[in-house]
């Protein structure tokens, strides 16, 4: 239509210029045939117009039937799909496969927004060739529920081009309910199968009698896979999700949270159908610590037409379920012939903590969530303990644990919905790692807040020059080098208040009358241990916002350099500012990360020898800190400054920022003649340090980038004297 437009607008504008210049007696008069021609073509081009209007503004439902819709399409009305018998089948799981092996990531390509894009198949019923459908469900529900939460979020793409994941519309949730063969041969049939490489697959129900598989049966090839009951032998760490098995009282009753606190009984089992040695050691349980202990059975004894799923008995005393729940602190969550039980979604719901017996089961979720926080974990040979096991936990941590368990239901439990978007979310995560939630935003209910301190995150943009920082330097007994330490950084305009921490405990600091005079405050702390640590610990005589941690030789900092790392500090409060940059890298051979201390322009840590940073991260550090990592600093006597490197990353999905082009130092890592640097193992150490850290965080938070902030004009020919920081320190 705009080809013919333009042939009419460019004949009226000729006719215009001859109008113009010869006049209207010397057009030629045109033909009775192009006049009629021309009339008709007007005439189609203005009715077009008119009819392209009223469809913009006349109420309508016409949508992309590329887009994908359970309202618009029911499995009665999808396409019919007969699968021959020679159909191929896809090859079993591959355990070997990670993200990246198995998954292409080149897919997904630059997203401005850090978001993947998901496309879920047209609807489709599959059959065999005698017209037997591979499943006898059809579409679920709950698969129903899961596919509409995708299509409404974010993620959703209806451009099969631009997806970097792909959603099946066959239902696996419930292996039970298929048949393997075939199902496996309807995936292949998918035109973007390819191996099933980037497709992922919903199960919460896998294996079957007699064995019960922990994974699904189906063959599925190098697809990931959401399943609700995977044990240590069957999930690919890092590339699989274990997601939970569905409560479907979870749409049926609405349990109010309750407060935290001592519960009516302190042990409940509520779970029907459980081995008879479990239940004999449960009864012993329940024998020996009499009231505190309840275990509930299904009921024989209901009038017809109740509904059984809803009530459990106890010596013919009828309970209502899930409520009953709420009346216990500790609720035992046994494996049954699946890892996988709803009992645990039922339990979290009530606010009642779980106890989860079964042996070699991922925990749902567990690649984000932290779940000793919500939960007691109990081997099934310990059984027999659990009372004195849980009786030995505090009463307010068994408080944050009710709490933290209804909350967890609350944000990734409740709903199909809310399991999908997880699952969804921890992919992205892995995808765009440089743009993933941190452990607090996972882990921390909303109404989770520091109280005694700011957090960096959410000061203004630039703080106020005027509150200055302060400088903490640890120092075990090089007393000469100390005071030359001291005395180059009281010449920096912006320091408030110098604090020397005293590691040794075998030796007294020195006189006070020995120490350098200078013009603020400057105080000594005795530690009580000798431990790296407490060059982090929340001191209360840190007063400003600004910490620069500095060793206790590192003497060829100018008072210049100081002041610009402060300045670039206070435009950058939530990162790392310093000097002596490091790097991690992967060690193909090794298959591990290593350190690198050599020079390089990339950077992904600096060493709190020398940096400064907000002392919110003291409080993290010290109280916060994950796993045992803290304890492990302590005992190696090494690897404090990469810890807070990792805490750092972590918390704030961002890279620390190196100042200055100096790159050579007396220490940490060079020619201190009596540092810890110089012990051979301690590179080594370091290396171990970056993997152990990366262990316990579940992922490698660490950024590397190719950045450097250096004063304006430094290197400039210009007069020393208009310079803001003239003694910038060379390579």
């Amino acid at each position: 239509m705009n080809r013919w437009l333009s042939r009419v607008v460019g004949l009226s504008m000729c006719a215009s210029a001859k109008y113009s210049s010869r006049g209207p007696a010397l057009i030629p008069r045109m033909k009775t045939k192009h006049r009629i021609y021309y009339i008709a073509l007007f005439s189609v081009v203005l009715l077009g117009l008119i009819a392209t209007g009223m469809f913009q503004f006349w109420p309508h439902s016409i949508e992309s039937t590329a887009e994908w819709s359970v309202d618009r399409r029911s499995v009665h009305d999808a396409p019919l799909v007969r699968l021959p018998v020679s159909s191929p089948i896809p090859e079993r799981g591959d355990l070997s496969c990670r993200m990246h092996t198995c998954f292409d990531v080149y897919r997904c390509g630059y997203n401005p927004k850090n978001r993947i894009k998901v496309y879920i198949y047209p609807l489709q019923r599959y059959v065999d060739e005698v017209g037997v459908p591979i499943s006898s469900t059809g579409l679920s529900r709950e698969y129903n529920d899961l596919l509409s939460a995708i299509s409404d979020s974010d993620f959703y793409t209806d451009d099969v081009t631009r997806a970097c994941l792909f959603v099946p519309s066959i239902d696996v949730l419930n292996q039970n309910s298929l048949r393997v063969r075939e199902t496996a041969q309807a995936l292949a049939m998918l035109p973007r199968w390819d191996r099933g490489m980037n497709h992922l697959l919903f199960n919460m129900l896998p294996g079957g009698p007699p064995d019960y598989n922990t994974a699904l049966d189906v063959p599925r090839d190098r697809a990931l896979l959401a399943g609700g009951g995977f044990s240590t032998w069957t999930y690919r760490q890092g590339y699989d999700v274990s997601i939970p098995v569905y409560s479907p009282l979870s749409a049926e009753v609405d349990l109010p949270e309750r407060q935290p606190g001592p519960r009516h009984y302190f042990i409940l089992s509520s779970q029907t159908a459980i081995h008879r040695e479990y239940r004999a050691e449960l009864e012993q349980l329940k024998a020996e610590n009499g009231e505190a202990v309840l275990l509930l059975d299904k009921c024989s004894n209901l009038s017809q037409g109740m509904a059984s799923a809803r009530k459990r008995c106890h010596k013919g005393q009828v309970f209502d379920y899930p409520q009953i729940l709420q009346e216990s602190s500790f609720c035992v969550v046994l494996r049954g012939a699946r890892l996988g039980q709803a009992a645990l979604s039922d339990a979290l719901q009530a606010g009642c903590v779980p106890v989860i017996v079964a042996d070699s089961y991922i925990l749902p979720f567990s690649e984000v969530l932290d779940w000793k926080r919500a939960s007691v974990v109990i081997p099934e040979d310990k059984l027999p303990e659990m009372y004195t096991i849980l009786k030995s936990i505090p009463h307010r941590q068994v408080e944050e644990m009710q709490r933290q368990a209804r909350w967890f239901w609350e944000a990734y439990f409740r709903s199909m919905k809310a399991i999908g978007l997880t699952t969804l979310q921890i992919i992205n995560d892995r995808i765009y790692p440089y743009a993933a939630r941190t452990y607090e935003q996972w882990n921390n209910p909303p109404v989770v807040k520091w109280s005694s301190v700011n957090s960096p995150l959410f000061l203004p943009l630039i703080p106020p020059r005027s509150p200055g920082f302060t400088a903490v330097v640890l120092t075990y007994d090089r007393v000469e080098s100390l005071f030359r330490v001291i005395t180059e950084i009281s010449k920096v305009p912006s320091l408030a208040k110098l604090l020397v921490v005293w590691n040794n405990q075998n030796k007294s600091p020195p006189e006070e009358s020995l120490w350098p005079k200078i013009a603020v405050p400057l105080k000594v702390v005795r530690t009580k241990e000798n431990k790296l640590s407490n060059r982090f610990f929340p001191y209360d005589e840190i007063e400003t916002e600004a910490v620069l941690a500095i060793d206790d030789d590192i003497i060829m900092l100018t008072s210049d350099e100081l002041q610009f790392g402060y300045e670039v500090w206070r435009e950058f409060p939530d990162r790392l500012v310093g000097y002596p940059g490091r790097l991690h890298l992967w060690d193909h051979e090794m298959g591990k990360w290593k350190y690198e201390s050599e020079w390089t322009n990339e950077v992904s840590m600096v060493l709190t020898g020398a940096a400064f940073y907000h002392k919110y991260f003291n409080y993290l550090y010290t109280y916060k800190m994950p796993g045992d990592i803290k304890n492990w600093v302590d005992a190696h006597m090494n690897c404090e400054d990469i810890a807070m490197n990792f805490l750092v990353a972590n918390i704030t999905g961002k890279a620390p920022i190196k100042v200055t082009p100096r790159k050579k130092f007396k220490c940490p890592e060079c020619t201190a003649i009596d540092g810890l640097s110089l012990d051979q193992t301690h590179m080594v150490e370091r290396s171990e340090c970056i993997n152990k850290f990366a262990s316990v965080f579940g992922t490698m938070p660490l950024k590397v980038v190719e950045h450097r902030a250096d004063p304006v004009l430094y290197k400039d020919d210009f007069p020393e004297k208009l310079k803001s920081f003239p003694n910038i320190g060379s390579l």
